[in-house]
């Protein structure tokens, strides 16, 4: 199963996608991971995209597409991936579309974590990080809206939307059942209870 994971910042999706990696027995890619992995590995990617992040750059879509095209066509990811991060804009989406028409496959899915702006921004200051300000937060949702929801109408029917204001495993149910996997939703009562 091919996966898209989109939403705001503080709706939770790496948190959500790391489970919904371990129950659908998929890899959770994530364009941080990636990103920090070929640096750290000093691939040649890696090397471009430091010097970018160096000068003050962002890193570039070209950079971006061929560390993802790189990614999902390792031996882990042949049955399937969760992409965390990427695609953002619609110049990545067409590429990703561009890229899986080539390899004769296509996402299964996107799902759209979604939160209130009010849940978002509270979960945000709660993390206490320095660069998580009231403003801060403000400015991202308003990049948010403006280049990554216009992924939804892209994406169109391949887009279910799951309601990320809940307890964990009870957003992750929400999950697995919107994607037609409820065979994989467990009890969890006994173990909230065990803690």
């Amino acid at each position: 199963m091919r996966l898209v994971i989109l939403g705001p910042q503080g709706a939770g999706k790496g948190t959500q996608a790391e489970l919904l990696s371990e129950n659908l027995a998929i890899p959770h890619i994530s364009t941080g991971d990636i990103l920090r992995a070929n640096v750290a590995t000093k691939t040649e990617l890696g090397l471009q995209a430091k010097a970018a992040m160096d000068r003050g750059d962002l890193v570039s879509d070209d950079l971006l597409n061929a560390m993802v095209g790189s990614r999902i066509a390792e031996d882990d990811a042949s049955h399937g991936w969760l992409l965390d991060g990427y695609p953002r804009t619609l110049t990545q989406a067409k590429w990703l579309d561009d890229h899986l028409d080539g390899r004769q496959s296509k996402i299964a899915a996107v799902l759209f974590l979604n939160a209130p702006d009010e849940i978002v921004v509270e979960r945000m200051l709660l993390r206490g990080r320095a660069d998580d300000t009231v403003e801060a937060i403000t400015n991202r949702l308003a990049l948010f809206r403006s280049e990554t929801l216009p992924l939804l109408e892209h994406y169109g029917p391949l887009v279910v939307e799951v309601d990320g204001v809940g307890h964990l495993q009870e957003v992750q149910h929400r999950m697995l059942a919107a994607l037609g996997r409820s065979d994989l939703v467990h009890d969890d009562s006994a173990d909230e209870d065990d803690r």
